[in-house]
């Protein structure tokens, strides 16, 4: 099995949460979360995060309805998944992120209570259980 680095995002129009994992390990950390002008983000930051982390490819969240419909962001996050990969030339795969923030929020809560609930850690919690929950489902 390669050594596989990967980036996640957690898109979101006001923030978007940045992960880092190593697929040898299945594991992925928080990066801190971009800042989005209603869904646009600072390309420059996301091309420096590229650049530092050289990742093999990026996986990006698909926010369905629980019911698997999409709903109005899941477009926007496809269009953001295709911009990256149109501006870098990387590898994008979407993967359905139900139930990530939730699961993001309890896991948080269960450590700080509200005070660790702030909306950059929950975005970037998020990513991380993104990408893990990638790991689980691309190689099992």
């Amino acid at each position: 099995m390669s050594h596989l680095t990967l980036l996640a995002f957690d898109f979101g129009t006001k923030s978007i949460g940045v992960a880092v994992g190593q697929q040898l390990t299945g594991t992925a950390r928080p990066l801190p979360a971009l800042k989005a002008q209603d869904g646009t983000p600072d390309w420059l930051k996301i091309e420096a995060l590229l650049k530092e982390w050289q990742p093999d490819h990026v996986v990006v969240g698909l926010p369905l309805n629980m019911d698997g419909t999409e709903q109005p962001l899941t477009a926007r996050a496809r269009k953001f998944a295709n911009r990256l990969h149109g501006r870098f030339g990387i590898k994008v795969e979407l993967h359905d992120e139900r139930l990530s923030t939730v699961e993001a929020r309890a896991d948080l809560f269960s450590r700080g209570g509200f005070r660790a609930l702030n909306k950059g850690s929950v975005d970037s919690l998020s990513a991380v259980i993104i990408l893990e929950s990638w790991f689980e489902n691309a190689w099992s």
